[in-house]
């Protein structure tokens, strides 16, 4: 029986292509460049370091590349690609990405590095996933050995970035629904939430909910106006951890029970819904939300894999490889 609900229906089908390919993750090995590119890790790393030395931000950045990108038909650097137009639009300059997603020119130094390490051998989705690991045990979280072995995309889908990836304004029940077409649990949810421990929102994504929301700290509300007037400075920024926005621990979870999530989605996770508990728990023991955070990083990087002879290992992450 046909669904009621179109966007329910592409998600439900989403899911259910996602579930069967993350099955197909299970390919995906830490050691698969262990013989042909032995330094990889190594190359990797200190650009990583260096840019977020330069600019703590950048850890937020690399990270959320990965989520992005494995949001939209599984982790494979489809994100990375530039508009050609009229011929190639990319997803880059969807409302969700156009807004948020930073940190390319970060990715283009680590693959210029990597290219001459071991040339045409190291996928641009492996390297956003190795980025990611790294910033967040750069910035004190955990670590974790990241499933390598994908190919790069050759295509891109603007329409599912706009459908797929989570927005600041999604409802408990719409952020289940879009974790879900990615084949990812309610704990999942909850766990890679906690990545915005990191980084920082635009005015224009938090300005109704410290205006016009009841359940926010008062105090809190108070001082992000100072930062987001009414009716200007939609870009400026505020951390969405106000009290350590560089440094991955759970005080993001710590916020929420106090009523301080900054963004609406945010604070959708402890509203008196069916995550309250868990948000709780992360709350009071950053080894369960570390835990439970590396376990969903792994499932959210296991989605939709291109592996052996699907896709294309790009000498450009910004480019798909030319037709000889």
């Amino acid at each position: 029986m046909a669904s009621s609900c179109p966007l329910l229906a592409i998600f439900m089908t989403l899911a259910l292509v996602a579930s069967i390919d993350s099955a197909a993750g299970a390919g995906l090995t830490s050691e698969f460049y262990a013989r042909s590119c032995p330094n990889l890790f190594s190359t990797v790393r200190p650009i990583v370091q260096s840019a977020i030395d330069k600019n703590p931000r950048m850890g937020a950045c690399l990270l959320r590349l990965f989520f992005h990108d494995c949001f939209v038909n599984g982790c494979d650097a489809s994100l990375l690609l530039d508009d050609v137009p009229p011929f190639f639009i990319g997803e880059k300059n969807v409302h969700p990405n156009k807004v948020s997603a930073c940190g390319f020119k970060i990715i283009d130094q680590i693959k210029n590095a990597v290219e001459r390490a071991c040339p045409g051998l190291v996928s641009c989705a492996d390297l956003v996933a190795i980025a990611a690991r790294d910033s967040v045990g750069i910035l004190g979280g955990p670590k974790w050995e990241v499933q390598l072995g994908r190919k790069d995309a050759k295509t891109t889908n603007p329409l599912v970035a706009n459908i797929s990836i989570p927005t600041s304004s999604a409802s408990l029940k719409e952020l289940i629904i879009r974790f879900g077409g990615v084949a990812l649990s309610t704990r999942d949810l909850v766990a890679l939430s906690g990545a915005h421990t990191l980084g920082q929102a635009q005015c224009h994504n938090f300005r109704k909910r410290i205006y016009n929301e009841s359940n926010i700290d008062k105090d809190f509300a108070e001082q992000r106006r100072a930062e987001c007037p009414r009716t200007s400075g939609n870009t400026n920024l505020a951390p969405i951890d106000g009290e350590t926005p560089y440094v991955f621990d759970n005080s993001y979870y710590k916020n929420l029970v106090k009523n301080k999530g900054l963004l609406h989605s945010d604070q959708q996770l402890f509203s008196g819904g069916r995550t309250d508990a868990l948000v709780k728990t992360y709350s009071v023991s950053q080894e369960s939300f570390f835990m439970d955070f590396v376990s969903a990083m792994l499932k959210m990087g296991s989605i939709n894999p291109l592996i052996g002879p699907a896709g294309e290992v790009r000498i450009l992450c910004r480019r798909i490889n030319p037709l000889y």
